[in-house]
């Protein structure tokens, strides 16, 4: 057994797994062999949910069934509702209020718990997986307009995953643009490796914890600066450009002589631009023409421009999917605060799929650490210190 450190347990392979592939020198992301391009301009989100959960793409007859039974599920008991309320008025940080509402519902699941020697585990936790995939939009969107002053909205069964949650957010079907982006965004977020917040997720199922609590856990690895929350950091630099005036350009000179670091730049894995990021670029223009309004678009390819031509992505630091997935958000109408919840949402079906897909030849994980505290402490009793 090695004793050699790996801080942050990079570079060690801890699992197997059929689901994603991150190629960051090439810059190519697959799921199941599918490269993400073909399935967030081809496949829809409810597609994807199928292949990750299932191994392929499915027929139009096993999509229709599949739909289906997302769409039965999505309502929230009203118990969650008053709790996501309650979490609403006191001004609780939404992923924090996500994270409560998730774990509550296991509470109003009706579904067993699986036994872990049971051959129906996978079963059992791919429906309870469903309810809360389902599930989240309607929280999210609820504590939303809640904190708006606004009562919840229903689900549409006859809506899309995207487009409903879209509705349920602002009260009115999103066009078709709209819609599709949305569906795009969720698509990109589904899986990405064993990223922290999925390794969380699959700690927990190693164990042969309910799935409640590995989404549960899920998203509070999410919930933290260093792994969720960049996209909001590029809008909040966005913003900070817009209100002092200054030509992006200028603005970027000024924050780098200033040792800043610029959000949206640079990630673990990807040495080259994040495909992601090159898809809702293209997203962002297509809701620029659709809306007329190109400044957010304008900000982010000037700056893109302007530090590749600068060296960095020579240097391995080029944009990842943040930099332009706020943006996107931005113009879609969603509040800030709501994109690494939306993050979690998508997330959400690859947290699900890594946990099942691990537990078919489950082993518990645990790694050690060097211990380099003292080794001769001597006793002394509590009325001699």
């Amino acid at each position: 057994m090695s004793d050699e450190l790996q801080r942050g347990l990079e570079g060690v392979l801890v699992a197997e797994s059929e689901l994603s592939h991150v190629d960051g020198e090439a810059g190519r992301l697959v799921y199941r062999g599918y490269d993400i391009e073909d399935l967030a301009r081809g496949a829809s989100y409810e597609e994807v949910l199928y292949l990750l959960w299932h191994g392929s793409l499915p027929t139009s007859e096993e999509l229709d069934g599949f739909s289906a039974k997302l769409d039965a599920v999505r309502e929230v008991d009203d118990a969650v509702l008053d709790t996501v309320r309650t979490l609403a008025d006191a001004g609780e940080r939404p992923m924090a209020a996500l994270r409560t509402a998730t774990s509550m519902l296991s509470a109003y699941d009706d579904e067993p718990r699986a036994d872990p020697d049971d051959d129906d585990v996978a079963t059992t936790t791919l429906t309870q997986g469903r309810r809360i995939t389902a599930k989240i939009p309607t929280i999210l969107a609820a504590f939303q307009r809640v904190r708006q002053g606004e009562d919840p909205i229903a689900p549409d069964p006859d809506l899309s995953y995207a487009g409903n949650f879209l509705y349920m957010l602002t009260g009115t079907e999103p066009d078709d643009v709209s819609e599709e982006t949305f569906d795009m965004a969720l698509t990109l977020h589904a899986d990405h490796g064993l990223n922290a917040s999925t390794f969380t997720a699959l700690v927990i199922g190693s164990t042969m914890a309910d799935i409640y609590s590995g989404v549960t856990g899920g998203i509070g690895a999410l919930s933290g600066p260093l792994h969720g929350g960049a996209n909001q950091d590029v809008m909040e630099v966005l913003h900070e450009i817009d209100a002092s005036e200054k030509d992006p350009i200028e603005w970027v000179e000024h924050a780098r002589d200033a040792g800043r670091r610029i959000p949206g730049f640079g990630h673990r894995v990807y040495s080259v631009k994040d495909p992601r990021a090159t898809i809702l670029e293209e997203k962002l223009r297509d809701l620029s023409d659709s809306s007329g309004d190109t400044k957010w678009l304008e900000y982010t390819t000037t700056i893109e421009e302007y530090l590749t031509e600068q060296g960095l992505v020579e240097k391995g630091i080029a944009p990842n999917v943040d930099f332009y997935s706020g943006a996107v958000y931005d113009s879609l109408g969603i509040p800030m605060d709501m994109y690494t919840p939306i993050f979690a949402m998508s997330r959400a079906g690859g947290w699900i799929a890594h946990v099942i897909e691990y537990q078919q030849d489950n082993r518990l994980i645990r790694p050690r650490a060097r211990y380099t505290g003292p080794t001769d402490a001597t006793f002394v009793p509590i009325d001699e210190r």
